[in-house]
């Protein structure tokens, strides 16, 4: 994680915020700074990932989440992720990361999470994370027993499942050889 400092700066503002359900959207304010620019001058493509990590962990951590997670001994993994991009961020520029949880399936939770500057979308995501514990990945039930049930009408839209099952690769107990 190479925003290491700004994400345990995050840890500790994040708390300062108002507080959210995890069924609620997060709305971090962010600028784009030297580091995340690339010699085209604007956020390079690999960066917003892990700019979007940061909206991630604000979600949590202001939901009061994050602490339950690490008491249990759970930690975050994603699995699948896949970004669309629309404009350009710039040096400077002021930009929100907006985050929500859109579903769940069997293995995995799934957010959206969008970077707008000035009321328009620049660029858009759907990850997929799981919560995994020494003893493997953590059930949906537990899950909810931490953070409450899902709201009724937050069903995970069908492309995310069929995007799911047309990406997914084998299981570590299982051989995923290389060939092209």
């Amino acid at each position: 994680m190479h925003l290491l400092l700004r994400t345990l700066l995050l840890l500790i503002t994040s708390r300062r915020r108002p507080p959210l359900t995890v069924w609620e959207t997060s709305s971090l304010p962010l600028r784009v700074l030297p580091t995340d620019i690339d010699l085209a001058m604007h956020v390079n493509n690999g960066m917003y990932f892990s700019l979007m990590d940061l909206g991630r962990f604000d979600l949590m951590v202001r939901a009061g989440a994050w602490d339950r997670m690490r008491a249990r001994g759970w930690s975050p993994v994603v699995n699948l992720e896949t970004i669309t991009f629309r404009k350009s961020l710039t040096l400077w520029q002021r930009y929100t990361v907006e985050s929500r949880i859109i579903g769940f399936d069997e293995k995995a939770m799934f957010f959206e999470q969008r970077m707008v500057a000035d009321g328009e979308v620049y660029a858009r995501a759907y990850i997929a994370a799981r919560l995994v514990s020494s003893a493997g990945p953590v059930p949906n039930e537990e899950i909810f027993a931490e953070v409450g049930r899902p709201p009724a009408d937050l069903v995970l839209p069908e492309f995310l499942h069929r995007w799911r099952e047309e990406n997914a690769l084998p299981s570590t107990r299982r051989p995923a050889p290389h060939a092209w």
